[in-house]
């Protein structure tokens, strides 16, 4: 399975246009519509905040503003878990009808309850999120079965006619021959791969699993090596964000390529990094220091190498060096060899504590906005 041309030429299109009028333009929406999640992944932050906060919905209007906002072509809806939103299919309808490209992102733990509310489309996907085989995903969220419940939707959500890949986020102590095995398996069901390291979220309960930069560009030559420089998969990264994980080139993250709209408004300044929100995208773009955040600049950047970040890059060189993204889309990864040089990161300005901050002024909000939703929420916890 391929991307669909009509996806690749209508976001092409887009690229070109806004790259021959300048300046900073996004090419996928984030969408978080809520936090609150039917798994506690160890490796997530995003559900560490009081229970009046994961109550917290975007509303049909306030999602429907985000795309018309932004501008951007695609839209990626995560969470939390999304199905859990009541207006999720009206939420999905409202894009797809806006010609928008919906990826909507899932644990498959509801999807065979709630697969009927959608209908097959070119502009819609189902993420399917797995890391890894059996025991590598259950692992990695903690909870028994999830693998077959996900392998069970992704083939019920197949035989009706949906689009499917699924979201595989690799972590330190992964083993390169089993996430080969399990990309084998994936080509099998016909699903394609979004591939990326995790990002060390500074509230994961578990800090000590994430990918150091070093490792990221070993580990994913290892994997790209058995099969044959990663074209035995079909990956839904760009193949020069495959070459930049595999050490072969030197980027620095495009963090407005992909912007967050969250129950908070929009995230300061990436899906990654909470460090401020504002109610505009306007006011994300023009009032951001972007020159403060990346590697090499900001402590909380150091190892990141996410897909978030840098495929935008990716996508912008590839319109630079057609020939470049030719040259690997046909040979594969280059898995032997000297990896190209890394950012510095000595000069690096130290990580702010900026999560607490945040909480206070929301629950503030909240407790003004909706007063009894306040109060239910603070009596449950």
């Amino acid at each position: 399975m391929s991307i669909p041309l009509q996806q690749v030429a209508r976001i092409g299109a887009y690229a070109v246009k806004q790259q021959i009028k300048g300046g900073k333009y996004p090419l996928v929406l984030m969408l978080e519509p809520l936090l609150r999640c039917n798994l506690a992944c160890p490796g997530c932050g995003k559900i560490d905040y009081p229970d009046a906060i994961l109550n917290r919905r975007l509303s049909y209007d306030q999602c429907m503003e985000a795309i018309d906002e932004c501008g951007a072509p695609a839209v990626s809806i995560a969470g939390g878990e999304p199905l859990l939103h009541r207006d999720m299919p009206q939420i999905v309808q409202g894009y797809i009808d806006r010609k928008k490209f919906v990826i909507l992102c899932t644990n498959a733990l509801l999807l065979k309850k709630k697969i009927d509310d959608y209908q097959p489309s070119s502009f819609f996907t189902w993420s399917i999120h797995l890391d890894g085989d059996r025991q590598m995903h259950d692992h990695a969220v903690d909870q028994d079965g999830t693998y077959d419940v996900a392998i069970e939707a992704i083939e019920l959500a197949k035989a009706k006619g949906f689009r499917v890949q699924v979201n595989c986020t690799v972590f330190d102590g992964a083993n390169a021959d089993r996430l080969a095995g399990f990309f084998d398996d994936m080509e099998k069901l016909g699903v394609e791969i979004t591939i990326s390291p995790g990002y060390a979220y500074e509230r994961a309960a578990d800090q000590t699993h994430f990918l150091q930069r070093e490792r990221t560009k070993t580990f994913f030559r290892d994997v790209f090596r058995k099969g044959k420089g990663g074209k035995a998969w079909t990956f839904t990264n760009s193949p020069l964000f495959l070459d930049f994980l595999a050490g072969n080139r030197s980027y620095e993250c495009t963090p407005w390529s992909m912007p967050l709209r969250t129950v908070f408004g929009w995230q300061k300044p990436c899906y990654l990094i909470g460090e401020g929100y504002v109610p505009t995208f306007s006011e994300l773009m023009e009032g951001t220091d972007w020159n403060d955040y990346g590697v090499g600049k900001y402590e909380k950047c150091a190892n990141c190498m996410v897909h978030c970040g840098f495929e935008g890059t990716a996508a912008a060189d590839s319109m630079k060096r057609p020939l470049e993204f030719m040259k690997v889309a046909m040979k594969g990864v280059r898995t032997e060899g000297p990896m190209a040089p890394d950012i510095d990161i000595s000069n690096q300005r130290m990580a702010e504590d900026v999560h607490s901050l945040h909480v206070e002024r929301e629950m503030e909000k909240i407790k003004i906005e909706d007063p009894e939703g306040y109060r239910r929420a603070t009596r449950a916890a």
